[in-house]
């Protein structure tokens, strides 16, 4: 059966899949997923070792679906942290992963015989899965913002993600959206992601209730519950999301408006104010669809496959791997 590998590289897992062709799926539904899998990075010893359990781990996949599928993968995507050049194939930068300009597309080429790859942003190929077959289907024009540790964004048109002249589109997270607030790693002070990502709700909580296990889900929980620091909190953080959502949305005039992440498992505890908020602040904008995310933890696979299946669909098998643009 004809398959692909598809690879989600987080800062301490892995996840994986062997995902078949999208034309075996219904109309319009999620491509069949014949095996999945996970694996440590082992980002403890090294950038060196996490590419090393990257490569090894999609030789085994491959040698998986040869016994159980009749034949290697077809090609691979591999979605990664940071900052990635996807017309170069190169992991340029993640501070996660401790590495600098790895061309991961082709040591998994060579690894893997020669089988085109595709490399993408772990964000952006997750909101690929989330505009084509999650939450934003049918949309035209969508924005994808997961709050966890940070705040990233995938824009999507007419059904793939736009990278940006340099790859840096859709960093939502580094919106300015209280001046001269708190310093952010990235150099500037009152980001976004300093003050609504899941990382900042947890830390706020920490403080305000005085227990320093404390997290954003305890938060939202405290919420529910009518605590008067917690609402203070959340509140906080809502108003802040609703900012930067507003100044994204001027922007990108997007149909519809996906959260994801931890913070969205909230559920209409963040989407009821979050949805009040952004409408307050609205003008002359027209308001977005502001719905959860679908797939879950796992999108940036499912992206990862679709990665894959869209290279094989735009190059012959004589082009080399090394060439292909994804």
């Amino acid at each position: 059966m004809r398959h692909v590998i598809a690879l989600d590289v987080g800062g301490t897992g892995m996840k994986a899949a062997l995902v078949g062709a999208v034309d075996a799926a219904p109309s319009g539904g999620t491509p069949p997923v014949l095996h999945r899998a996970r694996r440590a990075t082992g980002r403890e010893h090294g950038p060196d070792s996490v590419v090393e359990s990257i490569l090894a781990f999609a030789a085994d996949l491959r040698s998986h679906g040869e016994r159980h599928f009749g034949e290697p993968a077809s090609a691979v995507g591999v979605a990664v942290p940071g900052i990635v050049d996807a017309d170069r194939g190169i992991a340029a930068y993640s501070a996660n992963l401790g590495w600098r300009d790895v061309p991961l597309r082709d040591l998994l080429s060579e690894r893997l015989d020669g089988i085109p790859v595709a490399l993408g942003h772990d964000v952006r190929t997750g909101g690929l899965a989330e505009g084509r077959i999650g939450a934003g289907q049918g949309a035209d024009r969508f924005l994808f913002v997961p709050l966890g540790t940070g705040i990233a964004g995938a824009i999507g048109i007419d059904g793939r993600v736009e990278a940006g002249a340099h790859g840096f589109a859709g960093e939502i997270g580094h919106i300015v959206v209280r001046p001269g607030g708190t310093p952010c790693p990235c150099g500037q002070r009152g980001c976004l992601e300093r003050f609504a990502s899941a990382a900042a709700v947890s830390e706020a909580w920490a403080e305000a209730s005085g227990d320093p296990d404390a997290d954003a889900a305890d938060c939202a929980k405290a919420v529910e519950a009518g605590d008067p620091r917690a609402l203070a909190v959340w509140q906080e953080a809502v108003d802040a999301l609703a900012d930067g959502l507003v100044t994204a949305l001027t922007l990108l005039d997007p149909r519809t408006l996906i959260i994801g992440g931890g913070l969205a498992e909230a559920g209409e505890t963040l989407f009821t104010p979050l949805r009040a908020a952004v409408e307050r602040r609205v003008t002359f904008q027209k308001l977005p669809s502001i719905v959860p995310a679908a797939l879950g933890d796992t999108a940036g696979c499912l992206g990862a496959g679709l990665l894959a299946w869209d290279l094989l669909s735009t190059t012959s098998p004589s082009n080399p791997a090394s060439e292909v643009t994804p």
